[in-house]
């Protein structure tokens, strides 16, 4: 049986002297939940933000208006600024990033529900990938979770 993701990005991390932030929208908290499971993870976890609404999104990670009004909360553009936002604020090595819709309800999006985009900002760039997730709500966030964290550790090796 092979190590969970959060220990094999802990011990990444750990093994580079790096450093991560974390900020989230559809996964409420979950992946930042399971890197702080492991013990020890306070020497490579810098923060956490929640940042569900566009206010949060624009006030904490600096992200511009204009840009969610046109492009849209869930975007790659949002994911892209949110990563980078969440690296800045936080000074770490890595800035990771999610955006989606778990639904059931789609709410003003026309994107489908399982979309989602996650970004990794660190010193050699910024990077985002867009995702169709299946299931009920729970599964959409834990599979966007697991992504953003298989991500992470693909980023910290250096195949990112």
């Amino acid at each position: 049986m092979s190590e969970p993701l959060e220990i094999a990005l802990g011990n990444l991390l750990r093994e580079q002297g790096w450093t991560i932030a974390v900020a989230e929208t559809t996964t409420g908290g979950l992946i930042s939940a399971r890197i702080v499971s492991v013990p020890g993870s306070s020497a490579y976890y810098e923060r956490g933000v929640v940042a569900y609404s566009k206010a949060s999104k624009c006030e904490m990670l600096g992200i511009d208006e204009q840009a969610i009004d046109t492009y849209g909360a869930v975007s790659a553009k949002a994911a892209r600024a949110m990563a980078v936002g969440i690296q800045k604020a936080s000074g770490a090595n890595l800035g990771l990033a999610e955006t989606g819709i778990a639904g059931p309800i789609r709410g003003q999006s026309p994107k489908p529900i399982g979309t989602a985009y996650i970004a990794l900002a660190s010193a050699t760039g910024v990077t985002c990938e867009q995702f169709q997730f299946d299931g009920d709500r729970d599964a959409i966030r834990n599979a966007i979770a697991e992504a953003a964290l298989q991500m992470a550790i693909e980023r910290v090796r250096g195949k990112r």
